[in-house]
This record gives structure tokens, sequence and C-alpha cells, in this order.
């Protein structure tokens, strides 16, 4: 028993073979369970349901709005969702769009493709860059190191869903592994997730404190040159019906138009707990606080890279009050940015076996009823965020002491 509990503590029975064998049988899993539901949406198994659809026909959608010469109407749910319509049946439920016109940039350039090349398209490409992000993360040279986050649930999911979140943890990953060496292009890169701007919650925070402000400007800079674009391109019309838009979209995440049980959030799960929305909006708000504040000492102590870049990426999710199942390939980077570190200066007892946990969790989450969510989704964003809290927890504690505060030690004894 003793051996059985010491190999659970260090981790050590996961070798990099058996990681990746299990990490390729869950994505066999994963995608068998994929091929299920799309099958069954189409009537495989005796009957069709409600009609189905996917996120990436909001995109496709949006595009067609604005290829027809008026992307103001984008953000008219009455038209949007007509645009969806005419791409795939009268009977297409709606999904809503509350992208900036920054986003509309890169959809009309979709909708100029048939729609099944361009849901194609678009997901392999954003899962190419995520993969090379990754695997330079892990700084290894073999490519099937890729292999886990693919088998990661939330990535399957986003490939099923046409989500963006390939897209969004690419330029997050990427803008982390220059911000060292080219500050400038990871500020460039930072700007860029001005299409989801929440996502950039906390990266003003992380930067100031750690003092990266070349990163800091450009990516401001290059906030503004995608917004002004969007102005040149689209109007200021289509800003002001975006604004309008958000300004009412509080209904449809307040009220349980999206399942509460697919956020991966703090006013989700309080949601989800059927609490009130002030007391879910409470919950968020401290979270957020929390968040920001540990993101900063964290990010003035300068840690190494790696923890600092899991501690923002996990830290990201659990400070905004909506983010979903496919949110999750955030955690994904989170992971990746940890088993660097671990490989670098060592794993903490038990990170080997709860990285792993937590790896395989989410497969499992979205199965329990949502008024027993205390093991749902959003266990996964704080378990991240709370390996990344220890691993740098351990790297204050074995750092030397500062070289100011030993000279006045020096000093003490010497005066003593």
């Amino acid at each position: 028993m003793r051996g059985v509990i010491a190999a659970m503590r260090s981790g050590s029975f996961l070798t990099e073979r058996r990681v990746l064998l299990g990490a390729s049988l869950l994505l066999v899993l994963e995608l068998l369970l994929l091929a299920i539901a799309v099958a069954a949406s189409h009537g495989a198994f005796g009957g069709v349901g409600k009609p189905s659809t996917t996120d990436f026909m909001s995109f496709y959608g949006a595009g067609r709005v604005v290829n027809a010469g008026t992307p103001a109407l984008t953000y008219n749910h009455d038209v949007h969702w007509a645009a969806q319509q005419a791409t795939s049946g009268a009977e297409t439920p709606y999904i809503f769009f509350y992208y900036p016109p920054v986003y509309l940039l890169l959809c009309s350039i979709l909708a100029r493709l048939p729609y099944l090349v361009a849901f194609v398209g678009f997901q392999a490409l954003t899962l190419a860059m995520c993969l090379v992000v990754v695997r330079q993360i892990l700084d290894k040279p073999r490519w099937s190191v890729i292999v886990p986050l693919i088998g990661f649930a939330p990535a399957v999911w986003t490939l099923g869903t046409g989500q963006n979140a390939f897209l969004t943890a690419s330029l997050f990953g990427a803008a982390m592994l220059w911000l060292e060496r080219r500050p400038v292009v990871a500020g460039l890169l930072i700007g860029a997730l001005c299409y989801k701007p929440h996502f950039g919650l906390l990266i003003p925070f992380a930067l100031a404190a750690g003092g990266y402000w070349r990163a800091f400007a450009s990516a401001a800079a290059s906030a503004i040159m995608f917004c002004l674009l969007s102005v040149v391109l689209f109007g200021w019309e289509t800003w002001a019906a975006y604004f309008t838009a958000m300004a009412g979209s509080e209904s449809v995440y307040v009220t349980g138009h999206l399942d509460f049980a697919a956020f991966i959030t703090p006013f989700g799960t309080a949601r989800a707990l059927t609490l009130a929305p002030k007391f879910a909006y409470a919950a968020q708000a401290v979270a957020t606080l929390l968040a920001a504040a540990i993101v900063s000492v964290v990010w003035y102590r300068r840690v190494s890279l790696p923890i600092r870049a899991a501690v923002l990426t996990a830290a990201t999710p659990f400070a905004i009050p909506v983010a979903l199942m496919y949110d999750q390939v955030m955690c994904g980077i989170a992971m990746a940015w940890l088993v660097r570190a671990g490989r670098e200066r060592g794993f903490l007892p038990w990170h080997r076996v709860i990285l792993a946990a937590l790896f395989v969790w989410p497969l499992f989450a979205l199965n329990l009823d949502p008024k027993t969510y205390i093991l749902a989704p959003p266990t996964v964003t704080v378990g991240v965020l709370a390996l990344a809290l220890a691993a740098a927890r351990q790297e204050w504690r074995m750092r030397p002491a500062a070289p100011a505060r030993l000279a006045q030690t020096a000093a003490s004894t010497t005066i003593g």
C-alpha cells in the first residue's frame, strides 16, 4: 500500500509513453461519442428531435450579413437569424452573436466560402496553430506531444461546435512564448484578442506588474489598430449597434438561455446552484478581484515564465463571468505550461496525478445534474489555477535571499 501511495505522490508511473497512450485512447472515445452525437442529430437512430446547429453558424451568418453590405444589421437578431436560416434551413435555432465588429473582419472572409469548407478550414487552421503553440510550450521536438491537447475534452467540444477557442488559446500561448524575446510581437498578439475582449481582462495587470511596458504599449496599439480598421470597413454605426446589442445581452446569460451546466466560471456555478443573479454577480466580482490580485503578485515577484504564464492563463476563465466548456482549452494551455515548469524544476508531490485527473474530468463533468454542481466544470478551472499557485509558492520558497537582504544581514552581523 505504501508503494502505491508513494507512486501516486510522485506520479512516477505517469511516463510520457503512458500519458500519450492514455490520451490517444481518450481521443478515440471522444471522437466516437462525437460521431454518435452527430449521427443522432441527423436521425440515424430513429427520428429527429429538435433541429440543431453549431456555434460556427453564428459566425458564418454574421459574415453573410456583412458581405451583403449591411454590417450594422449583424446585431439585429431577426436579420442575423435570417442569414443563418438561409444557410441551414428555416428550422435552424438562433445562435446569438455578441462579438465586437473586429471579429467581423474574420467572419466576412469565412462567409465567402461554402459553409462546410469554411467550418472545416477554420477549425483545421486554428487547431494547427494551437498545436504548434503547445509544441513550443512543451519544448519537445516530437509532434506526438500534441496528442494530449487533442484528447482534452474541451478541444473535441470546440471541434464539434465550431467555436474559436483554439484561436484564443493560440494567441494567448504565443504571446507568452514571445514575451521575453520579442515583447512587441507579443503585444501585437495580445492586441488581436480584442475580438474577444473579456479574455484580455487580466493581461494589463500582468504586464504592468511584470514591467513589460513595451508589450503593454504594443498590445494597446494593436487593439486600437484592429478597432480603427473595423470602423473604416464597417462604419461607426456598426459599433453603435454592437454596444446596443451588448446592453441587452444580460438576459441571454442570466436567465438560463445558455445552459448553466456549460459555464466554467463562478458566475455560472452560482446560477447553476439556483442562486439569485445578484449573488452570482457578487461571487464573480470577488473572483475577479482575487484573480487580478493573484496575477499581479505572481507577475510582480517575477517567478519563472512557465509558472507566470500558467497562472495568467488559468486565472483568466476564472476572472470573467462568461466562459463556456470549450473555453477550457485555455486550461489545457495552462497545463502545458505547468508540465514544462515541472520538467525544468521538478514536479511537486501529487501534481502529476492531479494534472491527470483534471485532464480527464471535463469528459464526465457535464453528465452531472446541475443541482449537484460542486464537482462540475469549474473544478478544472480552479484546480489548474491552484496547481499553478502552488508551483509559484514553491519557487518563491526555494529562491535564495535577495542580494540586498543578504547585504543587510551581513552588515547586521558585523555590527553585532
